[in-house]
């Protein structure tokens, strides 16, 4: 116990620090590219972290795995180049024993990483949706970008805006242009509007947003023509049709659990399998850990970490591929991921035994000649 104790300790405390390196990390390239899109007007500031903390179960369940992997790389290697496992060997310590310790702990991640991939993570990613959806519903006067010409991908739409009041919700000296639909496809008609000001309203019957203008004027025309529409309006209403939020993985991985199980899609299968090996992962990549952690004092207790972390990422990768091509209906739903698992547990277990299999045969080798 004194020893499993120590051992346990060892690997949770790396855990718990690596985990909070590698989730920083993520999470600062994500909060970068969420900020970029609240200077490009795609949602309201306010919030900004709110979304953060939906997706950080998300984030969470990749992370926690690679973390236990680097922990026991580099845990046990520090207790091999210390000599530490030498001691340990001496006083009985197999690496059966050694592996069956560090499952123990691995276990307990497993845990945590499938209640996150089963129950929290697709409440996060439903809510994350809900919620950016909710914001560009309601994104008004606090996401526009005065001095600036902002251009919406999915409508082409182009706007700018010299000042606002946002006390008030109001911009003023608006400025719109966008493609008005033709009857022949060799006509390209242009859509500019200016107005003195302008705000946003919602339909409170249907949700709808509105831009609503006021004191300005609308060309409509073909470029290069001379033949324009001019007309003057005291106030324009325009509908602003949002494109959907939700990614088609986004809304497959925001489904429940339960939703999921019960369906014959292959789409809804394979994401069903993808909850589970992240759970499963744990223990097998904990196997490989243990398996590639030995190590001295010449080659130091980094000397196989990218090899053992380019071993874990075919492993991720591969899982990944195996879940895109179940749901497109190139790989067969059994053994669907179960074959990748199998694989690397295969080959886990050949690098546990084979040095001691190896030594075996070469002292037995020299016995023989002596």
């Amino acid at each position: 116990m004194i020893l499993f104790r120590y051992l346990a300790g060892e690997v949770l405390k790396s855990v718990f620090a690596v985990t909070l390196v590698l989730l920083a990390i993520i999470m600062s390239g994500r909060f970068v590219k969420y900020l970029a899109q609240v200077a490009a007007g795609d949602f309201s500031p306010d919030v900004l972290f709110l979304i953060m903390l939906y997706r950080l179960p998300g984030f969470l369940e990749v992370v926690l795995p690679l973390g236990l992997f680097i922990s026991i790389l580099l845990s046990y290697g520090r207790l091999y180049v210390d000599s530490e496992m030498t001691v340990m060997s001496a006083c009985g310590m197999s690496r059966r024993r050694l592996l069956l310790y560090t499952q123990i702990p691995a276990l307990f991640v497993a845990a945590i990483v499938a209640y996150l991939s089963m129950v929290i993570t697709p409440a996060g990613i439903q809510a994350y949706a809900d919620k950016l959806a909710e914001s560009r519903a309601e994104i008004g006067v606090k996401a526009a970008v005065e001095g600036r010409f902002r251009i919406d991908k999915s409508s082409g739409r182009v706007t700018y805006i010299e000042r606002t009041d946002r006390n008030e919700q109001t911009m003023y000296s608006v400025f719109l242009a966008q493609a008005e639909a033709t009857d022949s496809p060799e006509r390209s008609l242009v859509s500019l509007v200016t107005a003195d000001s302008g705000r946003f309203r919602i339909d409170e019957e249907t949700g709808e947003r509105h831009l609503v203008l006021d004191k300005g004027v609308r060309y409509v025309g073909e470029p290069g023509m001379a033949d324009y529409q001019v007309t003057s309006f005291d106030r324009l209403s325009q509908l602003l049709r949002d494109p959907e939020v939700k990614t088609y993985r986004q809304e497959l991985d925001g489904k429940s659990t339960a939703e999921l199980w019960g369906s014959d899609s292959l789409e809804d299968i394979a994401a069903v399998q993808w909850r589970i090996s992240l759970s499963v992962l744990v223990p097998i990549a904990a196997l490989l850990a243990v398996s590639m952690s030995k190590t001295d004092h010449r080659r130091g207790r980094y000397g196989k970490m990218f090899p053992a972390f380019m071993l874990y990422m075919f492993y991720l990768v591969g899982l990944n591929a195996v879940r895109d091509a179940m749901a497109k209906g190139e790989w067969p739903v059994f053994p669907g991921m179960w074959v990748i698992h199998a694989i690397f547990l295969v080959l886990g277990l050949i690098l546990l035994y084979s040095d001691s299999v190896h030594r075996h045969w070469w002292l037995s080798w020299r016995r023989g000649r002596n």
